[in-house]
């Protein structure tokens, strides 16, 4: 009888046990679809972030080129200085929105996104003095990155290093130099129009001094000239001395 009793509590001990463990099952398996869950949310807050990111850039970016468009030279000094400081202050409000996405990166994409970011310093440096040569080596870097490449060379040691970076710091570089190369692209058509304005005032001016030596007389008037719209080494560091506020891209 004794021995009957033993045995019915070590059953109902196993049976315990065996409940319990299901039980354990169970909650892991809820706090594993919870966590899963959330797992999806910081996803998205990460990519909602990059999303601001790169707004805050782009915002940046196209109040500066309304700063250094053509028509911003067209009008008047007063009405110029009045829309720049309108600008300035959209610039201002935009940098106190303060958005950052840490990337995790392994020490070894660390060290190629430190040689990656490198290059395209050095390009970016040289700017000023060969744009046409520095738009090339932008292009080269940027079909290293793409897949869909623009007409050009390609970087072949840019290439090796891009493909040792995170995923995520191979999407901010290509953007950094889609920026860069957009930017000079733009630079370039300003600088050409300006010069394009300033020849036909130089040729307007030897027209004139043709007429008045025809007619032997002092034309007393005032006719503009070329440095009245800056040369083009002045006009070029103006227009790119803003070109890459990109940073690293960490």
């Amino acid at each position: 009888m004794a021995q009957a009793k033993i045995n019915q509590l070590k059953s109902g001990e196993a049976d315990n046990r065996f409940l319990r463990s299901m039980s354990m099952a169970d909650r892991s398996g809820r706090l594993l679809e919870t966590l899963d869950a959330l797992e999806q949310r910081v996803e998205a807050l990460r990519e909602a972030a990059a999303s601001m990111e790169q707004e805050k850039e782009t915002l940046l970016e196209l109040i500066q080129s309304v700063q250094n468009s053509q028509d911003m030279r067209n009008i008047s000094d007063g009405e110029r200085e009045e829309l720049n400081l309108t600008a300035n202050r959209l610039i201002g409000r935009t940098l106190t929105v303060a958005v950052s996405v840490q990337t995790i990166r392994s020490a070894q994409q660390e060290e190629f996104l430190s040689r990656a970011t490198a290059l395209i310093d050095e390009v970016v440096d040289k700017l000023l003095q060969d744009v046409a040569i520095a738009k090339s080596r932008l292009i080269a870097l940027y079909n290293a990155c793409s897949s869909e490449a623009l007409q050009g060379p390609v970087n072949q040691k840019f290439q090796s290093i891009i493909v040792g970076c995170s995923l995520e710091d191979q999407k901010k570089i290509k953007t950094r130099l889609q920026k860069l190369i957009r930017n000079v692209c733009s630079a370039d058509r300003s600088i050409a129009l300006l010069d394009q304005k300033a020849a036909q005032i130089g040729n307007y001016n030897h027209l004139q001094q043709n007429v008045c030596n025809r007619q032997c007389y002092t034309y007393t008037g005032t006719i503009p000239d070329s440095q009245h719209f800056g040369g083009s080494l002045q006009m070029q560091s103006s227009l790119l001395e803003s070109l890459d506020n990109t940073g690293d891209g960490k």
